[in-house]
């Protein structure tokens, strides 16, 4: 995460905070693997319709 040798305790991480980052970026999805599961696609797409539709709601 940020570069620093890593410790044995957390390897690869130098410490634990920066496992816990790597962690959370797990768990929000900011990493993930690209998927071309047609149905993957679609639930994708349907999903951002969704949100297109809810954001043109008037408040």
């Amino acid at each position: 995460m940020c570069d620093a040798e890593a410790v044995a305790q957390y390897r690869p991480f130098c410490s634990r905070r920066c496992a816990d980052l790597d962690l959370a970026k797990w768990l929000n999805g900011s990493y993930a693997t690209p998927s071309r599961d047609p149905e993957d696609i679609e639930a994708a797409l349907d999903a951002v319709e969704a949100a297109d539709r809810d954001a043109a709601k008037p408040h």
